[in-house]
């Protein structure tokens, strides 16, 4: 499945998922917060005419693009179609100004217990890789300090 997805090149997870959106025929507004011990990281939250993914906006790059992935990935695999549970009262701490009436589904969890977590934790790995697979590797002709800091996501690649 992740072999069929349509990647840009050079990747981007904000690119690729504007591709989705085109896509799926809906938009995909990216909602950026600052991450806090209550919160989750990375949360799905799809609206009668909207999907919304509200992440940690206070993270290195790697980890953003992880969680954008990890919250596509639940799209791509039609999670939000299933109704997947509810973490609506931690909604209202997120998006205060967005009306309950308004949400059709919730996805987001802290902990990967549930199927449908790990799935969409594998796909935006994969994804990673996938993405990852036309780069050259970095080898030891690459000064130490680029390949830490694109490593972390600090440098270009």
């Amino acid at each position: 499945m992740v072999d069929r997805l349509d990647l840009p090149d050079p990747f981007d997870a904000e690119t690729f998922i504007a591709g989705l959106a085109r896509k799926r025929g809906r938009p995909i507004e990216l909602i950026g917060v600052p991450a806090r011990p209550d919160r989750p990281c990375g949360l799905l939250v799809t609206t009668a005419r909207t999907d919304l993914i509200i992440y940690s906006s206070d993270t290195s790059s790697v980890h953003r693009r992880h969680i954008l992935l990890h919250e596509a990935a639940h799209l791509v695999r039609g999670h939000d179609a299933a109704g997947a549970g509810s973490a609506a009262a931690g909604l209202g701490t997120l998006l205060p100004h967005l009306s309950p009436s308004l949400i059709r589904s919730v996805l987001g969890r802290t902990v990967y217990t549930e199927p449908q977590e790990r799935e969409a934790e594998l796909i935006a790995t994969m994804i990673h890789h996938r993405a990852a697979r036309g780069r050259p590797p970095l080898g030891r002709s690459v000064p130490p300090r680029h390949r830490i800091e694109t490593m972390f996501g600090l440098g270009e690649v």
